[in-house]
């Protein structure tokens, strides 16, 4: 049983977002519990209290005391905590300490000093469990997304704690990884863990919860029961800044496209090293000025074909067509701009404020503080970028992006680890982009907000195109069965 009792916490030199007021709460042993709110109402800080990270990690004003089967949790080291509470983070990559899958599974059980043959089994057992036979043995930065995640999901249950933690774990996941994710939560469930899920996304965990707890401001607004949290109306849900348990009941806003100019690319193949084609794109013409959905399956060759039209990749030779003049590689280095999956790879300065002017031709404070407005980023204007939540450094990139004045600008899942709330202004920002006459590519495995700005669909799966369309009433169908057929 996890009890919290009277707990107040601030971070250290923060703002008051993400802190915890007057908590009193008891989890109860093998419940399935969800914590729900909008960016910044204490969610992941209340995961940081359970598994320990505060205060052993991150400092803090903490007062209270959160008890794990009557001891306190805050008192204790981490490596005692860990063999009770495990946890899974946003970005699995930023838990692993091996570099092959067998060893990551096999980290936990050694520092726990199982011995050998009794890791073996666990090993073997939990690979059954979780049906990643195949990914034993691999490098684990060889993975997709969805199997990385799935290795830190194997990598926690190997140690077989009583409690699991995870913090917005389907937010790089496409649907049918987000449904793996789904069948290994069940069989925790099944095994009578506790597992306590902060999360955006709620549609894949409507069927397992069994508590849904509504944070805001830091406080727990709302203590549902999953028949209560499930018996709420979408339009309820929205209101509470939440995305539906029903993806399907989002209001949609279809933008067809009006007859509009097209830009061409020719001959986009590429290849990774000891790999086969991984882009094999002849001929593309796509809306120019259009906000165009790149969907499929993870490992699909969304993002390889993303890079290839900004000249990321220097062995990509092909050629884009706009309005008549030919851009190579180099040429389309200028006149595109690429937000980043993982934003961290590019997050190169001291503060919000200085990401703002390095993307800009000539650097203008005024310009840069009206856009951090824009984003509700004013108030970490002064902040390191990496200081930043998931969802903070994600707005930040697309800052830069859109005071950059790029002419095309492409967007590698950019709501990842973001709420309803914000969802919603990248995709407003994304309809003033095409009002200005500029052309977004939106990498994305999220419904909600394709159905809420884009105006076209491209479809790529194993480096090919496997469809592409506007996105009108007919267009949208198309778009519900490829969700429908992955779910």
């Amino acid at each position: 049983m996890i009890e919290l009792k009277n707990i107040n916490f601030r971070y250290t030199g923060g703002t008051d977002a993400g802190g915890l007021e007057n908590i009193d709460l008891t989890l109860p042993n093998g419940q399935v519990i969800l914590l729900c709110g909008q960016s910044g109402c204490g969610k992941t800080t209340l995961t940081r209290l359970i598994n320990g990270l505060i205060p052993n990690y991150y400092d803090g004003e903490l007062t209270g005391e959160v008890l794990l089967n009557g001891e306190n949790i805050s008192q204790l080291p981490l490596y005692e905590t860990a063999k009770y509470v495990g946890s899974v983070f946003q970005n699995p990559r930023t838990q692993f300490f091996t570099v092959d899958s067998t060893s990551e599974l096999a980290f936990g059980c050694e520092n726990q000093g199982l011995s050998e043959n009794e890791i073996v089994e666990r090993i073997k057992f939990t690979a059954e469990q979780f049906g990643i036979e195949a990914l034993m043995g691999k490098n684990i930065f060889c993975l997709s997304g969805g199997e990385k995640q799935k290795i830190a999901c194997a990598s926690v249950s190997v140690s077989d704690p009583p409690i699991i933690v995870l913090d917005e774990p389907s937010s790089n996941l496409d649907i049918s990884a987000t449904e793996d994710l789904r069948r290994m939560i069940q069989l925790w469930k099944k095994q009578g863990k506790t597992v306590v899920i902060a999360e955006h996304r709620l549609y894949y965990l409507r069927n397992l919860i069994d508590r849904v707890l509504y944070l805001k401001d830091g406080k727990i607004e709302k203590d549902f029961s999953a028949p209560e949290a499930l018996a709420l109306s979408a339009e309820q849900q929205i209101k509470m800044g939440l995305r539906p348990f029903n993806i399907f009941e989002f209001p949609v806003s279809i933008h067809p496209c009006a007859d509009q100019q097209c830009f061409e690319c020719t001959s986009f193949r590429f290849s990774y090293i000891k790999q086969h084609d991984a882009l094999h794109i002849d001929s593309l013409s796509l809306p120019q000025g259009g906000i165009i959905a790149v969907i499929g399956h993870n490992g699909a060759g969304k993002s390889t074909f993303a890079r290839c039209l900004c000249g990321l990749e220097k062995h990509c030779k092909g050629i884009v067509n706009i309005n008549g003049g030919q851009y190579n590689r180099k040429q389309r280095l200028s006149r595109c701009y690429m937000v980043m999956q993982d934003v961290n790879h590019q997050l190169f300065t001291e503060s919000t404020e200085e990401e703002m002017l390095l993307s800009m031709k000539e650097p203008e404070p005024s310009k840069a503080e009206q856009m951090l407005k824009r984003l509700d980023l004013l108030p970490f204007k002064d902040r390191h970028p990496m200081a930043l939540s998931g969802g903070q450094k994600q707005r930040v990139a697309i800052a830069t992006a859109l005071i950059s004045n790029r002419e095309i600008l492409v967007f590698d899942e950019p709501t990842s680890g973001l709420d309803l709330q914000h969802m919603k202004e990248v995709a407003k920002e994304l309809t003033a982009i095409q009002d200005m006459g500029k052309t977004s590519l939106v990498i994305t495995h999220d419904y909600e907000l394709i159905v809420s700005c884009c105006t076209y669909v491209l479809h790529l799966e194993h480096g090919e195109i496997q469809e592409q369309y506007i996105l009108d009433e007919k267009g949208l169908q198309r778009l519900k069965e490829f969700f429908m057929e992955t779910r």
